[in-house]
This record gives structure tokens, C-alpha cells and sequence, in this order.
């Protein structure tokens, strides 16, 4: 890259977002280019060689939301992706021998269940199929932008009569595909908007059914299983199947980064320029309009149209003049939530973990899937407790996966690699505790709690990364070490997105668009956002 270009469309950011949306412009016959501030790209959805022969996927784990219209028109299979199916899918060992071990063969799975209540086994099913005729109506929402029911002033966004028209059509089809839930609906309108704890314990009795199901509601999140919008989170996860079935969640062979590798190739073959280590600096703003960005280094890039994939305090607060935004709406954007409690335990292993109670040295079935370290409702929201305190939890919520038990090609031989996604590390912390100072600690606690499953996993660490609240702020540019850009709570879903008004990409500046998880319809390695920005940007081009 010389020190002057120019573009029809500049990236910032080369996370699966990014790269979907460079990918859609190009093809369109755009001249694109893709701007990452790091070494590597994926964001997120990465893969670094932590140590020799290990291919870790640093921060994303599995896939499954990833669109398949986005697969399809991308071709991502040719560009080398696969994703491997874990079956069984999820494993919850208990202290007492027993364990629970859940799959997409439901006769195993009530079988499994029944151990803990035969009524839960007869209700397992049932629950499972009202979830997938919800999710099958709600997920052509997410896959479309959104649209907005609030009669906006003037003063907040200037729409034209046909935009408006065109809303209301949306509107008009929103609630026909709502209508085809039938009785589904009230069930539905507890997903979207109420508490998963109540949804849990009103339809099972068996605690570690529920707290397995319950962690879907709140990784990734802060809040409780009691709090009004944990259902949604619950319901999101189960939405597409990338990994063979809905709710099925799968490996990336290779590690997430061959996610981004497949991307890039097809950018490239598109002839979209990407550029790793490139940190924008500003956006360029000349009139109301975009003309271009910045670099850290100096350079100068000129475009009408920048995308931008990172979130919207970065964006809007670090990237764009304030001067150049209404100032009503900085102070929405700047009352986004970002909230987070996550935090991210990467080991490299000399043998796989012996649980106790499902004793195995060798790769077994239970292997495969999530792994849930969260034996109780009450343990979970005990862990949750701990946070809003300000504490690391005494006893924290460990999500484990074993890639290593399916894909043979990111670890040497004999070797293996564990993913460790811990709730609740609040990214404040009281009394003036500094994550830098803690994390450690913390991490040798988490290793401890998994050791009363499987004894020999400390042994076993060759290796290990932890990354903190804090670190995922400072690696991945997540403010507070939100993985999905903004919390997931109803107040910020859907046309609320980032901001009231503003879901459909676009910003108060012409020629700038969010194509991130910031914007509609969120958080999770799905490409939706990427491929509607796209959308968005061709139709005003």
C-alpha cells in the first residue's frame, strides 16, 4: 500500500464481519480494501501458534450461527472450510458420578435425562421442538435488517416518505411471520423479552438439566438467569446450523482462523486489497460526508464509503470527530451498555482430562462437546452474585471444549488443546483490584474447581493463556471485554441496535456504516451483520 489510495469502500477491521462485508461489495464489482489493526486476522475468530504445533483459536471456540446464505454465496466449502459436528454435543459431569450428556439423537437423550426425572425426559422433546418453531420465524428477522416501528423526530433521523413506506411493509411482515407461531406466540414473547430461569424451571425439575440448558442464557453475559432478556440470550444460541442441526454447534477444522482464511481467500480472489497491521487512526470527514480514513503511521487512504466492523464506542468516540455527530446522538452511544464478566483460558495438554465420573485416557464420546462445569441453577446465580460485587466468582461457571477430540491438525501428536470460557469475571473490580494483578490467581482457581472432576488436568498443563476482561479489551479492541459489541439485552436488540433509530447500518454521517456485532442483529460468528451492511451500502451506491 502506497502512502495514497483510493477506494470505493474501505474495511475497518478484518474479523468474519469485516471480511463478509468486503467480500459482498467486491463481488458487486466495488474496489475494496480490509484494514487490521492486528497481526492476524478473524478478530475474535482467530487462530495464533501459541506454542509449537498448536493452533489455538484464542478466543472463539465453536460455530454454529454462521449463515449458510453467507456459506453458500461465498463458497466458503471451496475456500477450504469445514466445520466438524460434535456428537454428543454437551457433557455436565457431577461430583456425586453421575453426568448428563445431551446430543441430536433425542431417544439417548432422554434416556440420559431419565436418570434425573422420567418427567423431564418426556418433556425434553417437546421443549426442544416449540424452541425450533420459534427459532425457524425468528431467525428470517435476524437475517434481515431491521426495521423501525418508533415514530422518530426530525430532529433524531430525517427519513423519506419511501423509507418510512418501506418500513412499514417490513413491519407489516413482521407481524404476518409472528402469526404463524400460532400458539407459540405467548411462549415466544417469553423468550424474546422475559427471564430464562422461570422458562427453565417451569418446564424441567431436574437441576442439572436446567443449568445445562441455562448456561446458553448467560455466556457471554452479565446477568443473571433471573433477568428479564436471559431468554433471549438462551434463544439466540440456538439459532443456526452451521453445525448440521439448529442449535448444533460444531469445530472449525483448523481452529476459527481457517473461518477467516476461507474469507480472505475469497476477498482476494475478488481482489479486495487487505492490509494486517494497519491501525486506523481517524475517519475523514469533509462536509457530513466520508472521504476516507487515517492510519496510525500516517497514511491516507481516500474512500466515500467506510465500513466499520469494531464496535460503536470505538467508532464513534475514538475514530470520528465528536464534532462531526449530533450530539444526542453520542450521548445513546455513549450509554450503551458493555458490561461483561468473561474471561478466556486457553491449555495446552499432555492428556486429555480423566473425568471421574465417566473415567476414559483415551478420546471418548464425551470428549467432543462443551463440557459444563455449572451443576445447579442456584450455582450459577451464586457465581453470578459474586461478580455484581465486584469479585471474580468463588466458584465460577466453566463452558470447556476439547477440539483436539475431532480435529487432529491443530496439536501435535498425543497433544491436545482445552478452551476454557469463564462466567462471571466482572471487568470492574472492587476495591481498586486490577485484572493484571489477579488474573493468574483466578485462572489456578478455575483449574482447581475442573480438577475435582478430572484430578489429572493440572498435571497435565504444558502450556497455558489466560485472557482477562481487561486482555480481551486490549487484544480484540472489545470496550469492557464484551464479546458481542454491546450486551445483548432487550434494550439493545433488534431496532434498538445500536442505538434507537439506527439498526439498519447506516450513521449520522453519510458514507459511514457499522458491519460489526454492534449493529443488528449482534453478537456471535454468524456473518448476518456483515453480509445486510453490505446490503445497506449497495442500495445507497
Amino acid at each position: 500500500m502506497s502512502g495514497f489510495d483510493r477506494y470505493d469502500a474501505i474495511v475497518i477491521g478484518g474479523g468474519h464481519n469485516g471480511l463478509v462485508t468486503a467480500a459482498y461489495l467486491a463481488r458487486a464489482g466495488k474496489k475494496v480494501c480490509v484494514l487490521e489493526r492486528r497481526h492476524v486476522l478473524g478478530g475474535c475468530a482467530n487462530s495464533e501458534e501459541l506454542w509449537p504445533g498448536y493452533k489455538v483459536s484464542t478466543a472463539a471456540y465453536v460455530v454454529s450461527l454462521l449463515e449458510s446464505q453467507v456459506m453458500a454465496d461465498l463458497r466458503l466449502a471451496e475456500k477450504g472450510l469445514k466445520i466438524l459436528r460434535r456428537n454428543p454435543s454437551s457433557f455436565t459431569p457431577l461430583l456425586d458420578g453421575r453426568s448428563l450428556t445431551l446430543g441430536p439423537d433425542m431417544a439417548a437423550n432422554q434416556q440420559e435425562i431419565a436418570q434425573f426425572s422420567k418427567a423431564d425426559a418426556e418433556a425434553y422433546p417437546k421443549y426442544c421442538a416449540q424452541l425450533e418453531r420459534i427459532a425457524q420465524v425468528i431467525e428470517p428477522i435476524m437475517q434481515n435488517p431491521a426495521s423501525s416501528p418508533l415514530p422518530l423526530p426530525n430532529s433524531w433521523r430525517s427519513r423519506s416518505f419511501t423509507s418510512k413506506v418501506k418500513d412499514s411493509a417490513r413491519l407489516l411482515n413482521l407481524y404476518q411471520s409472528l402469526g404463524e407461531l400460532g400458539e407459540d406466540l405467548p411462549a415466544a414473547m417469553d423468550f424474546l423479552t422475559g427471564a430464562a430461569r422461570p422458562i427453565l424451571e417451569n418446564t424441567f425439575e431436574s437441576e442439572v438439566l436446567r443449568a445445562t440448558l441455562g448456561t446458553d442464557a448467560i455466556i457471554g453475559s452479565f446477568q443473571s438467569l433471573s433477568a428479564p432478556g436471559s431468554a433471549y440470550v438462551l434463544l439466540h444460541h440456538v439459532m443456526g446450523k452451521a453445525g448440521g442441526e439448529r442449535g448444533v454447534w460444531g469445530y472449525v477444522q483448523g481452529g476459527m482462523g481457517a473461518l477467516a482464511d476461507a474469507l480472505a481467500s475469497v476477498c482476494q480472489s475478488l481482489s479486495v486489497d487487505i492490509y494486517r497491521e494497519s491501525e486506523v487512526r481517524r475517519v475523514l470527514v469533509e462536509e457530513d460526508q466520508v472521504v476516507g480514513v487515517t492510519l496510525a503511521d500516517g497514511r491516507l487512504i481516500e474512500a466515500p464509503v467506510v465500513a466499520s466492523s469494531v464496535d460503536a464506542n470505538l467508532t464513534f468516540n475514538h475514530m470520528v470527530k465528536p464534532e462531526y455527530l449530533p450530539e444526542a446522538f453520542l450521548h445513546a452511544v455513549n450509554r450503551i451498555d458493555y458490561s461483561s464478566a468473561s474471561m478466556k483460558i486457553n491449555l495446552a495438554l499432555s492428556e486429555l482430562p480423566n473425568f471421574t465420573c465417566k473415567k476414559s485416557t483415551e478420546t471418548a464420546p464425551h470428549h467432543h462437546g462443551t463440557i459444563h462445569i455449572s451443576p445447579t441453577v442456584g450455582y450459577i446465580e451464586r457465581a453470578y452474585a459474586d461478580a455484581v460485587a465486584g469479585w471474580p466468582s468463588t466458584e465460577p461457571v466453566l463452558e470447556i471444549t476439547l477440539p483436539t477430540s475431532l480435529d487432529n491438525t491443530i496439536a501435535p501428536e498425543g497433544k491436545h488443546l482445552m478452551n476454557i470460557f469463564v462466567q462471571f469475571a466482572p471487568y470492574q473490580l472492587a476495591d481498586g483490584k486490577h485484572w493484571d494483578d489477579i488474573k493468574e490467581d483466578f485462572a489456578d482457581r478455575c483449574i482447581q474447581l475442573l480438577s475435582r472432576y478430572a484430578p489429572n488436568v493440572p498435571d497435565a498443563i504444558e502450556h497455558r493463556q489466560v485472557l482477562s476482561p481487561l486482555d480481551l479489551e486490549r487484544e480484540f479492541g472489545l470496550t469492557g471485554g464484551n464479546i458481542m459489541q454491546g450486551a445483548m439485552s432487550p434494550n439493545q436488540l433488534f431496532f434498538n441496535r445500536p442505538v434507537t433509530g439506527w439498526a439498519d447500518h447506516r450513521t449520522p454521517l453519510s458514507g459511514l456504516y457499522l458491519c460489526g456485532a454492534a449493529s443488528h442483529p449482534g453478537g456471535g460468528v454468524m456473518g448476518t451483520c456483515g453480509r445486510n451492511a453490505a446490503a445497506s451500502i449497495l442500495k445507497d451506491l
